[in-house]
């Protein structure tokens, strides 16, 4: 797969919790962990398993940083 974005990080997958319909998929990028809310569906269709490689790919218009 491609694409244009150039922020993807690579990460392995540390936890899949799914709920009703939504799962929340954790990533280890390193030390640090990712979080991605997603639906079951994408969940079953990527294949994403504990143990397993992926991607974060951050889609933001703005960060936001506060003390």
């Amino acid at each position: 797969m491609k694409i244009s974005a150039r922020n993807a990080i690579e990460g392995k997958v540390v936890e899949v919790l799914k709920g009703a319909t939504t799962a929340h998929v954790r990533l280890d990028i390193g030390g640090s962990v990712i979080t991605a809310s997603i639906t079951n569906e994408a969940v079953d269709e990527l294949g994403l398993v504990v143990g397993g490689k992926a991607y974060a790919v951050i889609k933001a218009s703005d960060v936001m940083i506060g003390v």
